[in-house]
């Protein structure tokens, strides 16, 4: 790498102009979300419903551990919808099975903290991370035929999730399925509820578990790219149904997903993870239209609405380094264009108006930003 400054971008100037898709902008968030956001992207304050910090999940491989994640520390506000995003392999999914207590071994928590409302998750038994699991904390799964049983109908489903944290009686039990099939958009939910999944479509089995994960009320759900496998128009009703959801219930959401488009019109907030790490957050908005960090700005350009009818879709060169074999320094060094030899030093995380990112050579900064160490 050449100790000169930085080179422009291959595919030319950045494109301006993030148009949200479905005509939507993103949530502002409630008064909680907005003072977590106004203390600055990177830096945190005890009023967070959800509190990570320096959070380390390794799993031991024959090449020797990988951390899947990597000192990762966010917040997640009351009433908040974070989005969570980067390709394949960059630790979106085993962040969030680390904050439900899902990691099994050869996999484990290594170093961090999880506090949900001020108290502490990591270490707790198993007894007791079942009880905050599913009624404090709720998670929805990309492939609903795998959480769904298929030899229990819908309605037997619900009543197991009820029962795991109550004792109702089995009309409250069958009022509440109804209505929660309801707010989800299932049409005829008096029908669908004694329904077995293989009856249903693949839009109705996702909003079935999406059902299954609010029965309980909880104050925070992770969606783990819920409408991956969907088509568009179903994906788009289901978005809209969260947001009614959110809006509705104050519970916080975490959304995970590869998918900029989508969480652009849920997120309020984004963080963008890479080979473990997180390495930039800040309002959605601010994030898709002056990204800082070179591996967001191609995130972007290669979505295909991005490309031009007839030419090649923008692609980021090159692949995700092994997390057994990082390079030193930044790991996306390999594939940035900007990159120098001061790349061969870990970036410093750099805070400046809501915004936090780590890159020794930030995109569309307005002025000098003060770096914290």
């Amino acid at each position: 790498m050449s100790a000169a400054g930085p080179p422009s971008p291959p595919h030319g100037r950045p494109k301006a102009g993030w148009q949200f898709p479905y005509g939507a902008r993103p949530l502002p968030g409630g008064a909680e979300a907005h003072a977590v956001r106004e203390a600055g992207g990177g830096q945190h304050t005890s009023e967070a419903l959800l509190a990570v910090r320096g959070l380390v999940t390794q799993f031991a491989t024959r090449d020797g551990l990988a951390s899947a994640v990597d000192g990762v520390s966010f917040d997640v506000a009351a009433g908040e919808i974070v989005g969570l995003v980067g390709e394949s392999g960059s630790g979106k999914s085993v962040t969030g099975y680390s904050i439900l207590g899902l990691i099994d071994p050869p996999g484990r928590i290594a170093a961090g903290s999880i506090k949900l409302d001020g108290r502490e998750l990591v270490g707790l038994s198993h007894r007791r991370y079942r009880a905050v699991r599913g009624r404090r904390i709720a998670m929805v799964f990309q492939d609903p035929m795998s959480t769904l049983n298929a030899v229990l109908t819908v309605s037997a489903q619900m009543q197991l999730a009820m029962r795991a944290h109550g004792r109702p009686s089995p009309d409250q039990m069958r009022r509440r399925s109804i209505e929660a099939l309801a707010k989800v958009g299932i049409p005829d939910p008096e029908r669908r509820i004694d329904a077995y999944p293989h009856e249903l479509s693949g839009g109705m089995r996702q909003r079935v578990a999406i059902a299954i994960a609010f029965l309980n009320q909880p104050e925070l759900v992770i969606c783990d790219e819920p409408t991956t496998a969907l088509d568009v128009s179903i994906q788009a009703q289901i978005l809209v149904e969260m947001r009614s959801l959110v809006r509705d219930t104050r519970v916080s959401l975490v959304w995970i997903s590869h998918d900029l488009a989508t969480v652009s019109v849920l997120a309020s907030r984004l963080l963008v993870m890479y080979a473990g790490r997180l390495i930039e957050q800040g309002p959605t908005a601010e994030v898709l239209r002056r990204p800082r960090h070179p591996y967001t700005r191609g995130l972007i350009d290669s979505l295909p609405s991005r490309t031009a009818p007839g030419r090649d879709l923008t692609q980021i060169p090159g692949a995700t380094p092994s997390l057994t074999a990082l390079p030193p320094g930044c790991a996306f060094k390999t594939r940035c264009s900007y990159a120098t030899s001061a790349c061969d030093e870990p970036p410093p995380e750099t805070f400046d108006s809501g915004r936090a990112w780590r890159c020794f050579h930030p995109l569309n900064l307005p002025s000098a930003a003060a770096v914290q160490g």
